[in-house]
């Protein structure tokens, strides 16, 4: 067996045993791995309406057939289970080097049953498991978590946890690695929490087996090649990191800032990728395996060095607030990746919760116990409403629920800024109306990562799209969508795009599992497997397609500055032919047609 190890372990933390199964690699071929794998995982042994939060969810973490490979950015994992924040299938992506260890201990897969009725940490050496008391670090934050069972077990082990926020069960938790990578988004923290599951620590001694070792090496070279020739891959991205982008978004006019009542910022500078690398940056952080190295290791104004902020961060905390001072924001991400809170969520709640302050809804005699204002551009605030998020104290418990409850609790919904209940990221859909569409049919809410139509509608990957026509966006989207999924499902990152294509993921993953296994069209049919899987779980779990839309601002009122000027998003035109490209019904539900195609049978009439 190539590329896959052939085993998944379940874990069941109720009466802490475990055992080794045989990895069915039929479906894992069928559904690629990671992402689709996870996904059909939880969709045949999880009911859609369980409560996320109850022992019947399961936490699934899948590798790839490339995760721990020698082909570019093969250090990518994901978590799959039903997500807390939104009721959706939660898929959150990670980095760092956790999953290439995973995967060299043996593992293709981890199922995680039931519920520890004490604290508990899992401890993975190749072929021994071990269940450990975690009572000695519950309630301590991610990095001295880290630290301190690696002083128990390994040294050079790698470790996966929640900080406090997920033990507090806060709905937008996030799943921590290698100290400042996060399978961030949809709550995936809590249910860990839920389970009274501190961490999964890792050491492995083995090595995935290749088909082809020359060919792998030889299709590695010529894929990293191309990707470090490439202006954004090769120059961009690990020169800025993906702080690059906050100019480039900013000069579009799609920069959203006081919680998307704009969408373009004359301080943009004061907090981009050009300002951190010139102030704060101490080095670059890389991934397994990543030529690309977007990531950043940053230090503070008072001379702590911690993991650096994405451009998502900084704008959650910057624009997205008025806020523009980057030792603040710098502070606010580290706050996040210690308590384990999902960046982008966290930054978009205070900003809603800002909102709702200059309209009224909140007062201040809500805010005196806590001392810490709600007004925009206040630095302060942004590092001590996260901290008081990641604690659940005082009016920081309603933050730690997202923006959504927090907004729907004052009579405002309107004013969350959320798809599915989940906060959206850093681009405004009304002047790249591609984009808005994978916003609003998003399967796990409120997303940019999953179909991220900025690259052709901005940055002109791999065609430059009128951003504000809706000429073929549809069809767009759906291909972006599916190429997502099978590069998640492959265990890869989604910055390969820019400089590889369709065909070079087909050659990683031909050289390294065997053979001609899959082409072009095989691939993207594979990813569209996967997408649709993911949204008939959905409509089994009661998310139909009311909820394929987006916050009526985004619809109803026009951009009132900048280069989008005078915009608002075309969703009622470009939702319909989208469920038609993709061969769903005008209900947004996936034609017994479309699934025989797909090769979904089992679901037909279901």
């Amino acid at each position: 067996m190539f590329g896959y190890n052939g085993k998944v372990l379940r874990i069941n933390l109720s009466d802490k045993t475990f055992k080794l199964e045989v990895l069915d690699i039929d479906k894992a071929k069928k559904y690629l791995g990671a992402r689709g794998l996870g996904v059909k995982t939880l969709f045949d042994e999880v009911d859609p309406k369980i409560d996320p939060l109850s022992p019947d969810n399961k936490f699934i973490v899948a590798t790839g057939p490339l995760t721990g490979t020698p082909v570019p950015t093969s250090g990518r994992f994901m978590v799959v289970t039903k997500s807390p924040l939104t009721g959706t299938i939660a898929i959150a992506n990670s980095g760092g080097k956790w999953g290439a260890e995973l995967k060299a201990a043996g593992y293709d897969m981890l199922i995680v049953e039931g519920k520890s009725d004490t604290p508990v940490y899992v401890n993975i050496v190749d072929d021994k498991v071990e269940f450990k008391d975690a009572s000695n670090v519950w309630g301590k934050v991610v990095s001295e978590t880290t630290t301190m069972l690696q002083n128990e077990t390994d040294g050079k082990a790698k470790v996966l946890c929640i900080g406090p926020s997920g033990e507090k069960l806060s709905l937008i938790a996030a799943v921590m690695n290698d100290v400042d990578r996060a399978a961030g988004r949809g709550g995936v923290g809590a249910v860990m929490g839920s389970k009274n599951l501190k961490a999964i620590v890792v050491k492995g001694s083995g090595k995935v087996q290749l088909f082809d070792e020359e060919a792998v090496k030889k299709v590695a070279s010529e894929k990293i090649g191309i990707l470090r020739k490439d202006p954004v891959a090769g120059t961009g991205l690990p020169t800025y990191g993906s702080a690059v982008l906050v100019n480039i978004i900013n000069e579009n006019g799609i920069h959203p800032v006081r919680n998307f009542q704009e969408a373009y910022t004359e301080n943009a500078d004061m907090i981009s990728g050009e300002t951190l690398t010139k102030d704060c940056l101490v080095r670059k952080n890389p991934c397994y395996r990543c030529p690309i190295a977007c990531g950043r290791w940053v230090k503070l104004d008072d001379g702590t060095e911690c993991g650096g902020p994405e451009y998502e961060t900084l704008w959650s905390f910057g624009s997205d607030c008025d806020v523009y001072d980057i030792n603040a924001v710098n502070r606010a991400n580290m706050l996040c990746n210690e308590y384990g809170l999902d960046t982008i969520s966290a930054g978009a709640t205070i900003a809603a919760a800002m909102e709702l302050y200059q309209r009224g809804y909140i007062k201040d005699d809500e805010l005196s116990a806590d001392g810490v204002s709600l007004k925009w551009g206040d630095a302060n605030a942004i590092v001590e409403w996260t901290k008081k998020m990641g604690e659940r104290e005082g009016f920081g418990d309603k933050l730690a629920e997202g923006s959504y409850r927090l907004c729907s609790s004052y009579g405002a919904p309107e004013l969350s800024m959320t798809v599915k209940k989940q906060e959206l990221p850093a681009y405004d859909p009304r002047g790249c109306q591609g984009h808005g569409i994978t916003y609003a049919v998003n399967n796990r809410g409120g997303c940019h990562i999953k179909g991220y139509m900025i690259s052709p509608e901005i940055l002109g990957y791999p065609e430059k799209l009128d951003r504000f026509s809706l000429e073929g966006k549809a069809a767009y989207a759906r291909v972006f969508h599916d190429l997502t999924a099978v590069i998640d499902a492959l265990g890869l990152c989604i910055f390969t795009t820019f400089g590889l294509g369709a065909q070079d993921f087909v050659d990683m993953y031909n050289a390294v599992v065997g053979g001609e296994l899959h082409d072009v069209n095989s691939l993207m049919m594979a990813g569209d497997r996967i997408w649709t899987l993911e949204k008939l779980y959905n409509l089994a779990a009661g998310i139909d397609s009311k909820q394929d839309t987006l916050p009526k601002r985004l619809l109803e009122e026009e951009v009132p500055d900048g280069p989008s000027k005078g915009y608002v998003h075309k969703l009622d035109v470009l939702l319909p032919e989208y469920y038609s490209v993709r061969g769903w019904d005008e209900n947004g539900i996936p034609t017994a047609e479309t699934l025989k195609k797909l090769g979904l049978d089992e679901y037909i009439g279901k």
